[in-house]
């Protein structure tokens, strides 16, 4: 088969953290460069002292811009302004001199700073973005603090944002769902995630342990599935609770002695290079997410055979997981609702085999070569 053989470049902060972005991205990279030939260069602006946590392929070249845009996170709000533009003002020189000499056919933003200018640098490339947030939570302002100046801010800065993403030759999103979310858009086109692994073996559905993994933070919904764990010990005392994340664990670690949860039947751990073999030792996967811009765990989960309990939150679960087919969609939020249908999967062995079984079968399109296809033909189009 004949390639072209595009000279692509991805802007995103950061690689050295263990994130589904960071693993998508990685992925992608990977395979684009040793499976299509193509010439890749990911330019990142944090992280020049840290080594990347997934391998790239020694085909693919990493810059890092070393912007430090992470200083941001322990400052005043009135010296964090100055420092922002300061440093924005520095990435925008550094970015346009590199996509300049490397001069190539296509330069994909992960849609962070990069997005205020990246469609105003003349190097001849296209400009694609990618979003792995719904739009409802790409900028999360929180409603509970709300007042007038915020609420004119946030619509002032989402204006901002539907003005840059206009002038993108493509916006990606993940999901149905999100891309009838931009209605005030013509250039959106929806490719998921991709598969970060093909299992070797899946589960025997015989370990009495159920599995979640995610970045310990609020989108996450740890505390829904700490409260949930609460019922479920009590009637199915013989299956533990293990989570896998990046993150600070202490509020979580906290919850568990709060609940009066017995800390030897679950237990929060830290991230795992091999969250491969995590699934397989396990018989049945949970996400509680408040929201998902797309749920690679869920994916992963369902390619070892675990059937996935999810909450139907907005918009990633209910474009993977067909409801009672391949795994469960309850109520968003409905704690009780959770834990009462991973009870039922727990004491239904028939059940769960059936879940498991189409699980493995549904989610093969979402196969690298199946994505990168997709990816292949969105770069021809362009």
């Amino acid at each position: 088969m004949n390639t072209q053989k595009y000279k692509i470049v991805y802007c995103t902060p950061a690689l050295y953290m263990a994130g589904g972005v960071e693993r998508v991205l990685t992925l992608k990279a990977n395979y684009f460069a040793d499976h299509f030939g193509y010439d890749i260069t990911i330019i990142l602006t944090e992280g020049n002292d840290k080594p990347l946590f997934y391998s790239l392929s020694d085909k693919v070249r990493v810059v890092n811009l070393n912007i430090g845009f992470e200083e941001l996170w322990n400052c005043s709000f009135l010296k964090k302004v100055f420092i922002y533009l300061k440093k924005q003002h520095k990435y925008k020189r550094l970015l346009t001199k590199e996509l300049k000499s490397i001069r190539p056919d296509i330069t994909v933003s992960l849609l962070r700073r990069e997005i205020n200018f990246i469609t105003a640098i003349n190097d001849g490339s296209k400009k694609v973005g990618e979003l792995h947030i719904n739009r409802a939570n790409y900028r999360n302002f929180d409603k509970s603090h709300s007042n007038f100046v915020k609420d004119i801010f946030s619509k002032l800065w989402m204006r901002n944002l539907v003005s840059k993403l206009k002038r993108l030759d493509q916006l990606v999103v993940l999901t149905d769902k999100d891309k009838e979310a931009w209605v005030e858009l013509n250039n959106v086109q929806v490719i998921p995630n991709p598969l970060s692994f093909k299992p070797s073996v899946i589960s025997s559905q015989t370990e009495n342990r159920v599995i979640a993994v995610g970045r310990y933070c609020h989108e996450k919904g740890y505390d829904y599935l700490l409260q949930a764990w609460v019922k479920v010990q009590h009637v199915s005392p013989d299956w533990q609770l293990v989570v896998f994340g990046d993150g600070d664990r202490v509020v979580y670690e906290q919850m568990l002695i709060d609940l009066n949860i017995d800390c030897n039947r679950c237990r929060l751990y830290g991230r795992t290079s091999d969250i491969q073999s995590e699934y397989v030792k396990s018989s049945l996967a949970v996400c509680s997410s408040r929201f998902e811009g797309f749920g690679l765990s869920i994916i992963e989960a369902m390619a070892c055979g675990l059937p996935v309990v999810s909450f139907d939150c907005p918009w990633g679960p209910r474009s993977i997981i067909t409801d009672n087919e391949d795994g469960i969609l309850v109520e968003n939020g409905n704690v009780d609702l959770l834990a009462d249908n991973m009870i039922m999967l727990m004491q239904d062995n028939d059940k769960r085999k059936h879940l498991s079984d189409h699980a493995i079968n549904n989610v093969r399109r979402y196969d690298i070569e199946q994505i990168a296809q997709k990816w292949k033909t969105l770069f021809e189009e362009l």
